[in-house]
């Protein structure tokens, strides 16, 4: 048996913010903060996060509301830095995906499309011939110079996910995105879509609160709580101890 080849190292991974307290009304509040203008609070979002990642696994990250998941995806998307001595290696290409998030309202669906493919190393020659496709799947054909901002919700997701489906990235980290997306038939496309290309061969970090999700999908599980790292384990020993800390 080869040995795992490891995509993914995280060492001693921690991110503090510090947030400065604006718009104090009171009038003992205003006098003290003349002489402490920069006084500010500091949130320890993640604290000591340690992990190996190896190439091809489906890794999901859970953890009540405001542990440090999505904090800890944008890390290792590179939309935060971590904090000083923090180590974040990553062995290949990547993108981010949020279902409708990620685009300019007010441009059209085509300019979205070479904007966001772009952005994610794609060339414009390479773009160009793929973009029926995306716009085929995403069965938009008719809204293709139509801007965003006057899309319904459904026909953003569809239009996320198909760019999705033609991104040329080894690494997908996911904000609640697994399996299909809108209507019923686009539904049965998506779903067995996500299976048949966006799972081959990819390595994938899903951060989720659907726990059937999790136990479906998932190879090995990283538990968060107040920032902490509690257990990276199977989902069986993992979900086990969430739902003991979420009933606490």
């Amino acid at each position: 048996m080869g040995k795992k080849e490891v995509i993914i190292r995280l060492k001693n991974v921690s991110k503090t913010f510090h947030i400065k307290d604006k718009n104090v009304s009171s009038i003992r509040g205003r006098f003290f903060n003349l002489f402490n203008p920069n006084v500010s609070r500091k949130i320890e979002a993640l604290d000591g996060i340690n992990m190996e990642i190896y190439k091809g696994e489906f890794i999901g990250i859970v953890g009540k509301n405001g542990s440090g998941k999505s904090t800890l995806l944008k890390i290792m998307s590179e939309v935060y830095p971590p904090d000083k001595g923090s180590i974040v290696e990553i062995s290949g290409r990547f993108q981010k995906l949020t279902l409708g998030t990620g685009f300019d309202e007010d441009l059209t669906a085509r300019e979205n499309i070479y904007l966001n493919a772009s952005l994610n190393g794609l060339s414009f020659k390479k773009i160009g011939k793929i973009f029926y496709s995306i716009v085929e799947f995403a069965e938009l054909e008719d809204f293709v110079e139509t801007k965003v901002k006057y899309y319904s919700s459904g026909m953003v997701s569809r239009l996320a996910f198909s760019i999705a489906v033609y991104a040329d990235a080894d690494i997908f980290f996911m904000d609640e995105l697994v399996g299909g997306v809108g209507d019923i038939n686009f539904l049965q496309k998506s779903e067995q879509v996500f299976k048949d290309s966006i799972l081959k061969g990819r390595t994938i970090i899903n951060v989720s609160h659907d726990l059937d999700i999790i136990s479906e999908y998932c190879d090995r599980v990283l538990l968060l709580d107040g920032g902490k790292q509690v257990a990276f384990d199977t989902p069986e020993v993992v979900l086990d101890k969430y739902k003991r800390i979420s009933e606490g």
